[in-house]
């Protein structure tokens, strides 16, 4: 059982949880460095100096996904997969750092902090990917901890069904 107050399971022999330390060891993130934070709610206000945010991922990426595939600040994940799915033979430093881009937010959404329906890229992740020199600077492994028990604080309601978030750390934690 899950103790959302202690963040614990409570086990017939004791009480444990999910640590850093297995996070860095499982998962080999990095759980030292600067925070991954930034204004969730209106982030598109706080992106590099108050830009549009579609301009910069249009930067980043070369190019804006069809609106169709576009809901609210997301982008479905189809089209990430469709369109960087393969890097082209003849590809230019460039065309790598693009698809670099791509691949990491599609984990980042998806994989790391992915919610229920795991279709989506939240392009709130951009502030993070625009400087790939930067990425290993963060504590991905904190940030994946704590989405981890958010999730598991938020399932504990009666009225919650579904579970999101790096389920994986929990099931190889499990193991």
């Amino acid at each position: 059982m899950w103790h959302p107050e202690t963040h614990t399971f409570y086990m017939p022999f004791r009480e444990c949880t999910v640590t850093l330390q297995d996070v860095a060891f499982q998962l080999g993130l990095p759980v030292y460095g600067w925070a991954v934070t930034g204004c969730l709610g209106e982030f598109e206000k706080f992106m590099e100096g108050g830009r549009p945010t579609w301009e910069w991922f249009q930067d980043l990426f070369s190019e804006l996904p069809p609106p169709n595939k576009v809901k609210q600040m997301t982008v479905h994940f189809t089209w990430f997969h469709e369109r960087f799915r393969v890097l082209p033979a003849d590809a230019t430093e460039d065309t790598v750092r693009i698809y670099a881009h791509a691949y990491i937010m599609m984990l980042l959404s998806t994989r790391l902090f992915g919610d229920k329906s795991a279709n989506q890229v939240h392009i709130r992740w951009l502030p993070f990917v625009a400087n790939l020199d930067d990425m290993g600077r963060y504590s991905w492994g904190s940030a994946a901890l704590a989405c981890l028990y958010q999730c598991m604080c938020r399932v504990t309601n009666r009225n919650v069904t579904n579970l999101a978030g790096p389920l994986y750390l929990l099931q190889s934690w499990i193991f």
